[in-house]
């Protein structure tokens, strides 16, 4: 609707013939649609570039006290940064052209003329709005062309955040409404897909936007979205800044919502709801829908329930109210229990006027969360796409472009197709739903096949569609195996097992769904539930061998984060013996159960023999900085990444990258900075607790003013976290951050205590260098008993490089207090 109302107003040649002729001259009427929706990225300053460059599309000339401000804003937050790579980059001057940054520079220097400042200074932003603001304060006659915008000096002189940037609109509201009467139009801004503007309680974009509407009162503002706009209730004072009937009179109001709403007539409820419901508005219909002295007749828990079913179906409400109707004139009171079923009335209206392959089309997609029209084709056993080509035309089929797959039923639909008696001629057996289930299952596989070797979202998508058909339709694995292998191979763990629907396990789908979902939650939830997990499924000899092979592996690897180490290597080694695509993982396991246990030559050895599957930069690494020599191991790390971004493994760059972060913190707290800052950026889309916890220990080890008061807070706070995800192996590393800043401050009592604590966290044996390297860090003696691991060139050169660490520390405080 939002696409159709912008083409109108374009052309009046594409209005529909019911709409009649226009009511305005021709070209007076600019339309601008912005996509709100949160696939297609559009942020605040995006919203404020696209009016601007609408504007700048038609009107062909500056507009100074807007162009001075948003060039301002621009060099700010963007320097360095020229705005028109910027436009391109997100497709803006492909859609209005590359007008802005001309007219920006023309602004500028018709300022610096008015100003009479120098060519070489009027080309700098800052010296020109300074000089601007001083004349606009002493009411120059030079720059009286511009002294009639009240609100000029004060934003200029304001910190150019987005805050400042939401008050701008009102410079551009100012020169529209002086432009000339040749140049002058009425902009129409539509925004669509307000609902991704944020939540019932998240409204930071949305007051930004709110601002906007206001500040630009000579412009005609078409918002659409799934829900009804509240700014005219009062009760969100305090949340935006304008708000209650009398700030908006024409939102106030609102009758009950229909399906489709007449234009009202008068100055009320300007807001035209249309298509499906959102959950208050549904709630709103129903109370409304029926009442008595005033009062819905239709209780609270009856409408919840109604709401959560209709999935904003108005024809489900309709058929809800009937039933309500009947039930009471039973004599019997409804109860929410009465609305917990689907209405077969649904199915024969939405089946009513389809043909005999589009109904066939329309059940087999009920069994997919998304389709495209091979999808749909393939899952539905036909030759051609005619019919599932009409069938996306239909209303109950839902579209999203940016979708991996394109189109969705409506949720309802989908249920009560599947859910429903059927009494339909031509309805379907279960043998029929079963067929239905392998044909749409196979045809996922040839989707992922078909797909590149990289593309994560496509793994992911036919994976989560296809879990859930082969663990309800009891089908075998099939290519499902291949894809948990391919799923696995990044180390991402988006979640991807379907909703558990009871304590079944009896076949191999049903355990590789608890296989996947382990390894998912495992970022979540405790190692040690992760261990009884994989081991209920290990227990099941559900799976074939290669998939037991994956469950032994991320046990082991449980079990040595919560500490366990013989039962660790016990299935490293399994794994390792197996010989099978896990194997060099396992080695890898291996060789760090030795460095765990202090036998650093060994691992030392393993690590040349494990190659790039088997992560041998990594091993170096942890080898490295343990002897003190933590620039080789970032060096060693860096290798790693590099390596894994070469072969697409995301996680493991991150965990490379959050490793090196925590090396260079030991010996140069600037670049660490920056190390530490990639390290985030690599996780920002991936689900790694570990690897996103050593980033933040390398945050401690990083701190340059080592007596931070915050610092026994933030290890507190870590502590608790590694404690909550039974990351016990992480605790000692914490620990030996914070012996790190209490041997350059020489805190004597906070060390002690720590290095207790440390002895009594590696008692099994792992680990128990930790409390050599703590001690070499405050230049103590270890004690005569004790038993010294096998450094790689001896003690006391271990004890050197720690010391000269530290040291190195200290005299960086000093230099820079």
């Amino acid at each position: 609707m939002s696409r159709k109302l912008e083409a109108t107003l374009a052309d009046a040649g594409q209005r529909p013939a019911q709409w009649g002729e226009p009511g305005w001259p021709d070209g007076r009427i600019l339309p601008v649609r912005i996509d709100l929706a949160r696939s297609a990225g559009t942020d605040f300053e995006q919203l404020v570039l696209t009016i601007r460059l609408a504007l700048a599309a038609r009107v062909g000339r500056p507009l100074p006290a807007f162009d001075l401000a948003l060039r301002r804003h621009w060099e700010v937050n963007h320097p360095g940064e020229p705005i028109e790579e910027y436009l391109r980059r997100g497709g803006l001057a492909a859609r209005f052209g590359q007008a802005l940054p001309e007219r920006m520079q023309s602004a500028l220097g018709e300022a610096a003329s008015m100003l009479t400042l120098p060519g070489m200074v009027g080309s700098v932003v800052g010296q020109v709005t300074g000089a601007l603001v001083r004349a606009l304060r002493e009411r120059r006659q030079t720059v009286r062309a511009l002294a009639g915008c009240a609100r000029l000096a004060d934003l200029l002189e304001a910190e150019p955040d987005l805050d400042a940037l939401s008050f701008y609109p009102h410079l551009l509201a100012w020169e529209i409404a002086r432009l000339p009467e040749r140049k002058r139009v009425t902009p129409v801004i539509l925004l669509d897909t307000f609902e991704d503007v944020g939540d019932r309680t998240r409204r930071d974009l949305e007051r930004l936007i709110q601002r906007v509407v206001w500040l630009m009162p000579t412009a005609l503002w078409v918002i659409t979205g799934r829900g009804r706009l509240q700014w005219a209730d009062e009760g969100l004072q305090g949340q935006l800044d304008f708000t209650g009937p009398e700030a908006w009179p024409g939102l106030a109001g609102a009758d009950t919502p229909y399906t489709r709403t007449p234009l009202p007539t008068t100055s009320g409820g300007r807001q035209v709801l249309v298509g499906d419901f959102a959950p208050e508005d549904c709630d709103d219909c129903l109370a409304r829908r029926l009442s008595r002295n005033g009062q819905p007749l239709i209780t609270d828990d009856l409408r919840a329930v109604i709401t959560a079913r209709s999935h904003g179906l108005p024809l489900y409400l309709d058929l809800s109210v009937m039933r309500l109707l009947e039930i009471r004139r039973t004599g019997r009171t409804p109860t929410p229990g009465d609305f917990d079923h689907d209405f077969p009335a649904l199915i024969s209206r939405t089946l009513a006027d389809l043909t005999p392959d589009e109904r066939h089309v329309l059940r087999s997609v009920s069994l997919l969360d998304a389709f495209d029209l091979p999808l749909a084709t393939r899952a539905a056993g036909l030759a051609h796409e005619a019919p599932a080509m009409r069938l996306i035309e239909r209303p109950f089929v839902r579209e999203n472009p940016f979708g991996l797959w394109p189109y969705h039923l409506h949720q309802l639909i989908r249920s009560t197709i599947q859910g429903a008696d059927d009494h339909t001629d031509d309805r379907w057996s279960p043998a029929d739903w079963q067929r239905a289930a392998e044909r749409a299952f196979t045809a996922l596989g040839q989707q992922w096949h078909a797909g590149s070797d990289h593309d994560r979202l496509l793994l992911v998508g036919c994976l989560r569609q296809a879990l859930r058909l082969a663990r309800d339709h009891r089908l075998d694995l099939g290519w499902l195996t291949d894809a948990a292998w391919a799923y696995i191979s990044d180390s991402v763990w988006e979640p991807i097992a379907p909703p558990d629907t009871g304590d079944r396990r009896d076949t191999a789908a049903d355990a590789l769904v608890e296989l996947l979902s382990t390894l998912t939650r495992r970022q979540h939830e405790h190692r040690a539930r992760t261990v009884d997990r994989l081991t209920a499924v290990l227990d099941a000899r559900l799976l074939p061998a290669e998939l037991e092979e994956m469950a032994l592996y991320y046990r082991a690897k449980a079990y040595r984060d919560t500490g366990h180490s013989q039962q660790s290597r016990r299935g490293y080694q399994q794994v390792a013996d197996g010989n099978g695509r896990l194997a060099p993982a396992a080695r890898r396991g291996l060789a760090q159960a030795a460095r765990l246990a202090g036998d650093f030559p060994t691992a030392h050895a393993a690590a040349q023999t494990l190659g790039r599957e088997g992560r041998h930069q990594r091993v170096l690494g942890d080898l490295w900085w343990l002897q003190g020599e933590p620039e080789r191991a970032a060096t060693a790390y860096l290798a790693g990444r590099t390596e894994a971004e070469q072969h697409g493994v995301a996680g493991e760059a991150a965990h490379n990258q959050a490793l090196r972060a925590l090396a260079v913190a030991f010996y140069d707290p600037h670049q660490a900075d920056d190390e530490i800052d990639l390290a985030h950026q690599l996780l920002a889309n991936l689900d790694l607790r570990a690897t996103t916890i050593n980033a933040a220990i390398a945050a401690l080890i990083r701190i340059r003013d080592a007596g931070n008061l915050a610092l026994d807070d933030r290890i507190h706070t870590l502590r608790t976290e590694l404690d909550n995800a039974g990351l016990t192996s992480m605790t000692p590393t914490l620990e030996l951050a914070a012996a790190f800043h209490q041997a350059v401050l020489d805190e004597t009592d906070a060390h002690a205590a720590t290095l207790t604590r440390l002895r009594e966290q590696t008692q099994n044996g792992d680990y128990a260098y930790y409390v050599d390297i703590a001690s070499f860090m405050a230049g103590l003696p270890l004690p005569a008993d004790h038993t010294a691991p096998q450094w790689l060139d001896g003690e006391q050169a271990t004890r050197d490089r720690w010391r000269t660490l530290v040291t190195a520390r200290l005299h960086h405080l000093h230099n820079n207090q």
